[in-house]
């Protein structure tokens, strides 16, 4: 594994504001054409168009990312319980929104929440459908990546699946997080990009070999290093599908060489570009560092100081867990 000088608390504070960034810098071309887009690229944080919100506003992606990270954080682990009450608030309340009120929603998220809400169990309130396939549960996954980073990989992957299970059940959405978590592992744990993704289809590719998983894995067949570096542009696709966000994501993890390339490649794949600027900003995050976000795409995000407050207490929580489990 090749090891990069980065300091890992940097790690885990880019990966969380990376994601934020990949969210803002894709509000305001959402659901545009890749050709639309091209016609007027991202070249960094700029308000209005899709959803007419300010400069530096994030989405439900972050909004469930934060709820996430607080959960984590009080709980000390994973409590789908805490969790499915805090994505409950956000939609009802608008809590943890950038300004207050929820502004985008998807139909499987919301069908999930009001099910959350009616008193269903938060595990088994996800859709369980193949049509339940979006990328609602992926976008908001990184925080469980960070929180196990030191678990096995079984451990993690696990983890993984439940946290989907709450608005997203079916087994791809289940093992789409899963890989997710595995190769920002790695990344945390300072591998290259292209070792990093290795080691996570490996170990991937060995605990899912049982049913129902084992029959989802053809769908998962590109992320193998040397087949998606190879893709052309052209056979990327970036809509809400939850394969189609993963794919695009690691491959523009893959084809840049800089955090800021990273995002603005991947907002301009045009369709659903604030989640695939947020899996691909918590990639990128992960492998580059905190430094390595523009200080002004940091600074213009929304309710700055509360995010980073949050960020703060759950990095010292993490990073005591960490140790104590050396």
């Amino acid at each position: 594994m090749t090891r990069r000088k980065i300091n890992h608390s940097d790690r885990i504070l880019g990966a969380l504001w990376g994601a934020l960034a990949g969210d803002a810098l894709g509000v305001p071309v959402e659901f545009q054409s890749r050709e639309t887009v091209r016609e007027n690229p991202v070249t960094g944080m700029r308000g209005f168009g899709t959803h007419r919100q300010p400069a530096g506003t994030w989405s439900d992606d972050s909004s469930l990312l934060l709820c996430t990270v607080e959960s984590l954080a009080h709980a000390g682990g994973l409590d789908t319980a805490d969790l499915g009450e805090r994505f409950v608030r956000w939609e009802r309340d608008g809590y943890w929104t950038p300004h207050g009120d929820v502004f985008d929603i998807g139909l499987t998220t919301a069908r999930a929440i009001s099910q959350i809400a009616s008193g269903i169990p938060p595990e088994g309130a996800g859709g369980a459908d193949a049509n339940s396939n979006g990328n609602g549960s992926l976008m908001r996954i990184i925080p469980i990546a960070l929180w196990f980073q030191g678990d096995s990989v079984e451990a993690i992957a696990e983890h993984a699946q439940r946290a989907s299970s709450l608005t997203h059940r079916h087994p791809r959405s289940q093992l789409a997080c899963a890989f997710y978590c595995l190769l920002a592992r790695e990344l945390l744990h300072g591998a290259s990009r292209e070792d990093g993704l290795r080691a996570a289809f490996d170990a991937f590719s060995r605990i899912y070999t049982h049913t129902p998983f084992a029959e989802e894995m053809p769908h998962f067949r590109l992320l193998n290093p040397e087949a998606l570096e190879k893709l052309p542009e052209t056979e990327i696709a970036s809509s809400g599908y939850v394969i189609h966000t993963l794919l695009a994501s690691v491959w523009c993890l893959l084809t840049s060489q800089t955090f800021e390339e990273t995002l603005l490649k991947a907002v301009n794949l045009g369709g659903d570009t604030d989640t695939t600027g947020t899996v691909a900003g918590g990639l990128a995050g992960a492998y580059y560092g905190m430094k390595a976000i523009p200080l002004f795409w940091e600074q213009l995000l929304a309710r700055h100081d509360d995010v980073e407050s949050l960020f703060a207490r759950f990095s010292a929580r993490l990073q005591s867990r960490l140790e104590t489990s050396i």
